[in-house]
């Protein structure tokens, strides 16, 4: 079994620390992304899990055995990198072997789990080429099957998308998908872009500052995000916060538009606290254009300052409050900016925060 434990890791540099004290646990063929932004500590962490960084206090376990102190090696992990790491005079077929090779296996074990490897991977027809005749998508996929022919415990993959286009991306998150679905391993995976962490993990994990920020599936930190800043780095675009003050059941914004407060809120919304309220965009539309006109909420004039077509969607750029707040229109109407219109906020998708803390009221 291949579970992964995290007990108040550190990670120091002198006297300063990047990672401070962090809990995890992944289990036995989870699929795990740490996201979050550059300098969040991430990669620092499964570095670490790796045995590339040394760990500067707690406990790393994978199984039942503590790795502080084991190279690489002797961990029985693979690990992909961004840049493939592919060695330019092999060809595929030598670079999905080499590892296999180096650890004194026979001849005919390597080529058997070579094969087996490509074709998982579709890279059959590419083994007598050199990674210069590879394509960006076909190069990641040799990195994937040089990580698979090894058989490990665990696969740790840092950002390994990061150097291809849009188009190419999307379709290595499939790729990607697919070989945990075939290749049932424990995996973590590092990236900052929140759209790999929603399509691909089974546990999201945020982090901010070297701190775990939350834990949970793709749906919860989307639907329940337990701060401010979980709130707005999951989702695209993400989350309009707009401060305000509990006054008789409602939030009052800056300018002095109030917002009734969803009931499920209530018991937390004591007169005078300050908070944060905050709406996704697709939960403010026009009257008329949006998702569901269902349930409780709460209608506001606003004037469109910049409209974005999107095909069937429109996002719709505004002010409320003093602050920028999108929204999002669906069906093919075309707005121009300065056109007035009546939104509405579907309330019972709202959240409340504590302002000073960012914390959402939810969890008081």
């Amino acid at each position: 079994m291949a579970e992964i434990t995290l007990d108040k890791v550190v990670k120091k540099y002198g006297a300063a620390s990047v990672v401070h004290g962090i809990d995890l646990e992944i289990a036995h063929e989870e699929f795990v992304v740490l996201v979050g932004p550059s300098g969040c500590g991430k990669s620092t962490t499964l570095r670490m899990i790796a045995g590339l960084e040394d760990i500067s206090g707690g406990i790393v376990r994978i199984g039942d055995r503590v790795v502080n102190d084991l190279p690489p090696r002797k961990r029985n992990i693979s690990m992909v990198f961004q840049n493939y790491a592919l060695y330019p005079h092999m060809n595929v077929r030598e670079n999905l072997g080499f590892g296999l090779k180096i650890a004194g296996e026979s001849p005919d074990n390597i080529s058997k789990r070579v094969d087996e490897a490509a074709a998982v991977l579709g890279l059959t027809p590419l083994l007598d080429r050199t990674p210069a005749e590879l394509s960006g998508g076909q190069r990641q996929r040799v990195a994937m099957g040089r990580a698979i022919v090894r058989r490990p415990e665990v696969f740790l993959f840092d950002e390994p998308l990061s150097n291809l286009d849009a188009k190419l991306r999307g379709q290595m998150r499939a790729e990607i998908k697919k070989l945990h679905q075939k290749v049932r391993t424990t995996v973590v995976y590092v990236t900052h872009d929140q759209v790999e962490a929603m399509t691909l993990a089974d546990r999201i994990v945020v982090m901010r500052d070297g701190r775990i920020e939350q834990v949970g599936t793709p749906m919860e930190a989307f639907n329940h995000p337990r701060t401010t800043f979980v709130a707005t780095f999951i989702g695209s675009p993400p989350m309009n916060l707009l401060p305000g003050v509990i006054a008789g059941g409602a939030v009052r914004l800056a300018d002095g538009t109030t917002v009734p407060v969803p009931d499920r809120l209530k018991p937390h919304a004591r007169d005078g606290r300050k908070v944060t309220l905050g709406i996704r965009p697709d939960d403010i539309s026009p009257v008329g254009h949006g998702l569901s006109q269902d349930g409780p909420g709460a209608e506001v004039d606003l004037t469109v300052e910049l409209a974005e077509p999107l095909g069937m969607e429109s996002l719709i750029y505004t002010r409320l409050a003093g602050q920028e707040v999108l929204a999002k229109l669906y069906g093919p109407r075309i707005v121009q900016p300065g056109e007035q219109l009546t939104f509405r906020m579907a309330l019972d998708r709202a959240h409340l925060f504590d302002a000073e803390t960012g914390q959402s009221l939810r969890l008081d």
